[in-house]
């Protein structure tokens, strides 16, 4: 999948384009990922907005039917909004089929008093605000590992560095995953190694990035990247379907979100929501195999990581001893340049 060989996969109606006078450039080896996840593969697959254990037990069914193979499930209302039952059926459920449950932590941007995000320059954005926003997440990341959760849902900065130095301090288990939201998804290279420096395990990436930008985070990253193949609405609406080759080859190691456009929003769920979540989440697995099956047909569908796999690989971490501990006591004013040349 790194050039432009008679035996690579080829491009959507490249044929009769090429038949037109109409073909394409050769793709270049060098904007191909060199990543790949641990053991092998370049794309795993994710389905996105289970909201609990019936919605957990459509997606399965649905995905046995189909034949769409699943490595993570997430969910986007909070860890909060289920109860031990609850989460304890979901671990079991996907842990029997070798699938990692990913949960949201805490509250976060329009989930509080908060307005400045929803104002026009959106300020703040939909993270944590202030400590016990923190603290909220850290209850609930604490929660849902005790329950057998492995893999947690950010949308903070803040809340990543502190979950991630909660793991190297084993307050949380060393194996847990972080996954940053689509929510504060980063949009430059910089960006992008600065989140996977702060503990991120995989992160969302916005689904209106273009094929070059993939390439350039490739260049600093090799964090495993996550993007929805169709974007909810309020994310943008985005349907990249046949795109989905290109994006492998450019993004690899790369996760596939079966995402849902023209669909109401459904979270924080709840039973009054039931009908909605359970028809869209079997509709995310029929777009799922929509698009393998689009991969299939341009043989381009090899390439995936085994199933049950889930960890990253190695990353590159910012120390966790980075920061101090204890909280600054001292009232003394800070000191300035001139504090020197002001002495008698």
């Amino acid at each position: 999948m790194t050039d432009a060989s008679p035996t690579a996969p080829r491009r959507p109606g490249e044929q009769a384009l090429a038949a037109l006078g109409l073909g394409a450039p050769a793709l270049s080896p060098a904007d191909a990922s060199p990543h790949t996840f641990p053991g092998g593969g370049r794309w795993r697959t994710e389905v996105p907005s289970v909201e609990g254990p019936e919605a957990l037990a459509v997606v399965l069914k649905e995905s046995a039917r189909l034949d769409v193979p699943i490595h993570r499930i997430s969910q986007g209302s909070g860890v909060w909004m289920l109860t031990d039952a609850e989460i304890t059926e979901m671990v079991e459920a996907t842990g029997e089929r070798g699938i990692e449950l990913c949960l949201f932590t805490g509250p976060r941007g329009t989930w509080d008093i908060g307005a400045s995000v929803r104002t026009d320059s959106r300020g703040g954005g939909l993270r944590a605000r202030g400590h016990d926003a923190v603290a909220g997440c850290v209850e609930d990341a604490v929660r849902a590992t005790e329950l057998g959760v492995q893999c947690l849902l950010v949308a903070d900065e803040g809340v990543l560095w502190t979950l991630h130095r909660a793991r190297a301090a084993g307050i949380i288990p060393a194996g847990t995953t972080l996954k940053v939201s689509a929510l504060i998804g980063p949009v430059n290279p910089a960006a992008y190694a600065v989140y996977e420096c702060l503990g991120a395990d995989s992160l969302n990436v916005p689904s209106d990035l273009t094929l070059d930008h993939l390439t350039e985070i490739r260049r600093v990253s090799a964090a495993p990247m996550d993007m929805y193949i169709e974007a909810p609405d309020d994310l943008g609406g985005y349907v990249r379907m046949y795109e989905v080759a290109e994006l492998i080859r450019r993004g690899a190691p790369l996760y596939l979100k079966f995402g849902l456009s023209r669909a109401p929003g459904i979270y924080p769920y709840g039973s009054h929501l039931r009908d909605l979540a359970l028809d869209t989440a079997r509709e995310r697995v029929r777009r799922g195999r929509l698009a393998l099956d689009l991969l299939a047909r341009h043989g381009a569908d090899d390439g995936m990581a085994p199933l049950g796999s889930r960890l990253p690989g190695p990353l590159r971490r910012f120390s966790a001893e980075a920061v101090p501990l204890a909280p600054i006591t001292s009232q003394a004013p800070l000191a300035s340049p001139n504090d020197e040349k002001n002495k008698d």
